[in-house]
């Protein structure tokens, strides 16, 4: 009889796990549409040039080589929203405090890396993109306010262009299920126990993708390092959600991807085609 309970209890653990892990199975339509292409990791940039990474030069670099792009998108203090990556400004601009700390007005006047381009506000790199190719736009939100999302999302309701939003955060992705179901949607996740960075309960269920029940991502974009952890090769391949990897940075490292990834953001080389 106790080994009946027993078995009965992890039965019903394994149940709740896959129910756990369980992404979005339809609007499999749309998530075809960003297949065809590379995608150029914060655009097509070096930091030693004049086109460091979220620049508006390195952007123009990834449209003319007919590459899709990954940016990342923040709002300032008076809540204009830009591209940029790091939420503090010190690696790549030298600066003090966060990107939240200053007004756009403020931003403006910096420097990125070592050349002469500045922080772009993200209307700016939707009318240089245009249309020409598809974005995949990562929305950097630090706790719970959400009004990134309401900001971002204005400007692209006017963007006739090819778009899906990804987050670390899943209440970003819990905001787009209810405001815009039609919007695709991507959980993005790293190794964090496994590398040894990250400790506690929070960073287990995140790499384990283990509120895919509450956010029900139309993709999961991954470190792909990390490829082997559980419960993103069952959303990839008992589940067949949309698998993206990143960041992929040499030649071999793209090919070992493939066999378990989709689609691929790239940075540091230029794919074989």
């Amino acid at each position: 009889m106790v080994i009946l309970f027993i078995i009965l209890i992890a039965a019903v653990i394994v149940v709740l796990y896959f129910l756990a892990i369980m992404p979005a199975l339809g609007n499999k339509k749309n998530r075809e549409d960003f297949f065809g292409v590379f995608y150029a990791h914060r655009g097509l940039h070096d930091n030693n040039t004049e086109a460091p990474e979220n620049s508006l030069a390195a952007f123009r670099k990834a449209v003319e080589a007919g590459y899709g792009m990954e940016m990342d998108v923040q709002i300032t203090k008076d809540e204009v929203p830009v591209v940029f990556h790091d939420f503090t400004l010190k690696r790549i601009c030298g600066k003090g405090g966060k990107v939240c700390d200053y007004t756009w007005e403020e931003l403006k006047e910096f420097r990125l890396c070592a050349s002469r381009e500045t922080i772009p506000r993200f209307e700016e790199v939707l009318k240089l993109v245009g249309g020409k190719t598809p974005l995949i736009i990562e929305l950097k939100v630090e706790r719970t306010n959400l009004k990134t999302c309401t900001v971002v999302d204005a400007l692209l309701k006017e963007y006739e262009g090819l778009y899906c939003i990804e987050s670390f955060n899943p209440l970003v992705l819990m905001w787009y299920k209810k405001h815009h179901r039609d919007v695709v949607r991507g959980q993005l996740s790293d190794g964090f126990i496994k590398s040894g960075e990250f400790k506690g309960v929070l960073y287990h269920v995140l790499q384990n993708l283990m509120l895919n029940w509450l956010t029900k991502p139309d993709f999961v974009a991954y470190n792909h390092k990390y490829a082997n952890v559980l419960a993103r090769r069952l959303c990839h391949g008992l589940y067949k959600n949309l698998a993206v990897a990143w960041t992929i940075r040499s030649q071999q490292e793209l090919e070992r991807a493939e066999k378990g990834f989709d689609l691929f953001i790239f940075d540091s080389f230029i794919p074989n085609t």
